[in-house]
């Protein structure tokens, strides 16, 4: 039987992907004047989704977006004053300079569409008395985003499809397309935190995550980094951290709560101590972490610190540590000699 390559984090598939698209594409394409290399039809399946972070030094993976990012679509929202602060690029993808379309997967996802219920909500009801069904598909991309020739925001993923099987919740994901140096590792961060965020709601461990893409490809623009990436992934050492859990008490009010925070470190209304952080919120250590990004985060932007309090940096897991420290150099100046 034949089934995508598995691999133990997403590192390893980024890597694997690049290498494929760059050194042995199928195809060259300039859709909308990005040239890029494509394959068509790859996938891969992550054995433990939890190792959703690639700790590569040249890709400088920005994990403050990657949970602003999956927070966003958890919450159903499609507003660009949220997600424009951590990723100002995207507001080149709105119509309206107020909205995302397409790419705003949890307003599809999350917001009420039948007597008050979303599609996720109609999906999870279906799996917890149907254990064993075929049925839970989250679609997203809808053939009436073609209308307009002109539209800036097509989705790029097709759906979700989530089947428990086993005591474990197994989710394959389907892109229409991927740009695999930008697009692919948010993605897939988002897609398993919303499936680990399922599992919990179902009472269900954790399964694999299948990732499937209609056109996988690496835009020509981006041809230096990747080979740089490329280069580290095979010559320079290799760097793991653990993943920890989602609580199990997380639920649509953890959401709510966390993005309180969220609204008032980016308008910068409040400012927080690691230890105010630690012991004055109402917060488990796991999304603890997730306001520390966004503190720092608040430093970075709004401070424009030369280097960002220590004691913060130094409260963080380990790997988000890593790669804030890469990441900024106000992280990386706040430790000494700005090697770990």
């Amino acid at each position: 039987m034949l089934t995508a390559p598995t691999f133990g984090s997403v590192e390893g598939a980024y890597v694997a992907l690049l290498q494929l698209a760059t050194k042995e594409p199928e195809h060259r394409i300039d859709a909308r004047g990005n040239a890029a290399r494509e394959v068509i039809g790859a996938s891969f399946r992550l054995s433990d989704p939890r190792q959703r972070l690639p700790y590569l030094a040249e890709r400088k993976a920005n994990p403050v977006f990657q949970f602003a990012e999956a927070l966003w679509y958890l919450a159903g929202r499609r507003d660009l004053e949220m997600i424009g602060y951590y990723a100002p690029s995207m507001r080149a993808s709105s119509a309206d300079g107020i909205h995302l379309g397409g790419s705003a997967y949890g307003y599809t996802l999350f917001n009420p569409a039948d007597a008050g219920r979303s599609p996720f909500d109609l999906v999870a009801e279906l799996l917890l008395n149907e254990p064993d069904s075929k049925r839970g598909y989250l679609p997203v991309f809808s053939a009436a985003e073609l209308a307009e020739r002109s539209n800036p925001d097509v989705a790029c993923l097709a759906g979700l499809h989530l089947l428990p099987r086993d005591g474990h919740l197994h989710m394959v994901c389907n892109m229409r397309a991927n740009d695999l140096d930008c697009g692919l590792l948010s993605d897939v961060f988002s897609f398993t935190m919303i499936q680990e965020y399922l599992a919990l709601q179902l009472g269900l461990r954790l399964g694999t995550y299948t990732h499937t893409i209609g056109s996988a490809h690496v835009n020509d623009r981006n041809a230096d980094r990747v080979g740089r990436v490329l280069d580290e992934a095979a010559n320079g050492p290799s760097v793991n951290f653990a993943s920890p859990s989602m609580p199990e008490d997380t639920t649509a009010a953890t959401i709510e709560r966390l993005l309180v925070h969220e609204e008032a470190l980016r308008t910068n209304e409040l400012r927080y101590t690691a230890l105010h952080i630690q012991h004055r919120l109402d917060l488990h250590p796991y999304w603890q972490q997730v306001v520390m990004l966004f503190e720092l985060y608040r430093q970075i932007q709004h401070d424009q610190v030369a280097a960002v309090d220590p004691a913060l940096l130094h409260a963080l897991d380990p790997g988000l540590r890593w790669l804030m420290v890469r990441k900024w150099p106000a992280c990386a100046a706040a430790v000494d000699g700005g090697a770990q």
